[in-house]
């Protein structure tokens, strides 16, 4: 094994978890659907200082069934579902158009808990999804001009000309469309919350949809 193995080992076993006091959390408390749960631990996130907790990791799954994973920012949690967006053109837009399914998990190191969520994703009107877009900031706008998301890039120059002109185009016209933007909503069947624990007593609930409404159920850890 080379030097630089044991290295990258050693520094990786040396790191440690939840050095921090955890909050308890109590199940029984819970409330009779997940949003509410969300909602108040994600205020809670903030005010623990956690850094970015409205990123996410956003699991699709490809035409062959192989699965795929990126961090990208929650636009809305609402009694929908939870929503983000991106270019339909892009990689995790034709995978959700050919296997209409995600998955969706946020980590709050800082409190030691994990939020999942599973369900269908629906695409929203074009209304809406340009409506998300103009919700922005400039740069955001710009970047969904730019294009061309997933697609192979042949020199880093050519995403500098691009993103200069889509700049240009975003302050000139902030009411500019970008045809491909799309909102989605992920439509929940299954949401979980894990509390971590400091000695690996974790507390899992599981919310899973029951017609319209919910079925509350522990997991062990």
């Amino acid at each position: 094994m080379s030097d630089a193995q044991n290295d990258f080992r050693d520094l990786l076993h040396a790191q440690r978890v939840w050095d921090a006091p955890l909050p308890r959390f109590d199940p029984s408390a819970a409330p009779a659907a997940p949003l509410p749960l969300f909602h108040a631990w994600f205020a809670e996130a903030v005010a623990a200082g956690q850094s970015e907790p409205h990123t996410m990791s956003l699991a699709t799954a490809d035409a062959g069934g192989r699965p795929d994973v990126r961090t990208l920012m929650l636009h809305d949690a609402d009694e929908r579902g939870w929503h983000f967006a991106t270019h339909a053109t892009s990689a995790k837009g034709r995978q959700l158009a050919g296997h209409p399914y995600a998955a969706l998990g946020f980590y709050w190191p800082a409190q030691g808990r994990q939020v999942r969520v599973r369900g269908t994703a629906v695409p929203g009107s074009r209304e809406e999804s340009q409506a998300d877009l103009h919700a922005r900031s400039t740069g955001a706008l710009a970047a969904a001009l730019t294009g061309s998301q997933s697609e192979v890039l042949p020199a880093h120059e050519d995403l500098v000309r691009a993103s200069e002109a889509a700049w240009e185009r975003a302050r000139a016209e902030p009411g500019a469309e970008a045809e491909t933007w799309t909102r989605y909503v992920v439509e929940p069947q299954e949401v979980e919350f894990f509390q971590g624990d400091d000695r690996r007593r974790h507390v899992r609930l599981r919310y899973r949809r029951e017609g319209t409404g919910w079925t509350r159920e522990l997991l062990w850890p």
